[in-house]
């Protein structure tokens, strides 16, 4: 189908989507990349290619040999270089929302992983922060902890909190139905009502709902109350017979 005809040019319905997609797929990268290394490298591979397209236009002939003779190698020098980043990349596509919506992957195992971790933390009032991510990225928060991506289970998130031992520090974020990383750094909260009401671990988790839509789960350590965070706010003092179900009312918002 034909939108418009503008001199020896055809613009079809099936190239304005191709366009879309186009689009998409480079925003998502561009997305992915932000706030990480691969940004900064990102920045020097166009300056490459800005003074390679400079050498071919002026026939610089030593320069455009070197980068001809580069380029022949230069998928594989890219695919070494930028392997770590590749590797998350997939894996975040892998628990995008779409793809879960695609392929109906349940998040119920999740929420009961955690409420028994949760119920198990506040029983024995280890403190605990557990940030699950869902629609805006958290890559900025994982890369400060400690990578794991393992499956989540009450049983290895009860053993990050136990006091002392080297992960216990920090939140945990959870990303699809693994555990990216532990010991893990957020921002604090802004918000001047919270700073004489929370401590470190319930300002961190008010902090992070503030610059995302995700949902963070917190005990304290002192009293073993749970409290659930979104959207800035927190909900104190959740019953653990209830709890399970308030994660879950949260998650699906």
């Amino acid at each position: 189908m034909e939108l418009f005809h503008f001199g020896f040019l055809t613009f079809r319905l099936i190239d304005l989507l191709d366009i879309i997609i186009v689009s998409l797929i480079i925003y998502q990268l561009l997305a992915l990349m932000k706030g990480t290394r691969a940004a900064q490298m990102v920045t020097g591979l166009v300056l490459i290619f800005v003074v390679a397209f400079i050498a071919f236009w002026f026939q610089l002939e030593g320069l455009s040999w070197l980068f001809s003779n580069l380029a022949t190698i230069g998928f594989i020098i890219l695919v070494v270089v930028f392997q770590p980043e590749l590797r998350s990349a997939l894996a975040h596509m892998g628990h995008s929302r779409f793809i879960r919506y695609l392929f109906r992957v349940e998040e119920q195992k999740s929420v009961e992983e955690v409420s028994r971790a949760v119920i198990r933390l506040s029983e024995l009032r280890y403190g605990g922060l557990i940030v699950f991510e869902r629609g805006v990225g958290l890559r900025n928060y994982i890369e400060t902890g400690k990578e794991l991506n393992a499956q989540i289970s009450a049983e290895v998130i009860s053993t990050l909190f136990t006091p002392y031992t080297p992960l216990h520090d920090g939140a945990i974020i959870l990303t699809g139905d693994v555990i990216a990383a532990a010991a893990c750094t957020l921002p604090l909260s802004q918000n001047p009502q919270f700073r004489k009401l929370y401590g470190m671990r319930h300002k961190a988790a008010i902090g992070v709902t503030e610059v995302s839509d995700s949902v963070a789960v917190v005990v304290s350590e002192e009293t073993g109350a749970i409290s659930i965070a979104f959207d800035g706010q927190m909900e104190q003092d959740i019953d653990r017979a209830e709890f399970k179900q308030k994660l879950a009312q949260y998650i699906k918002r």
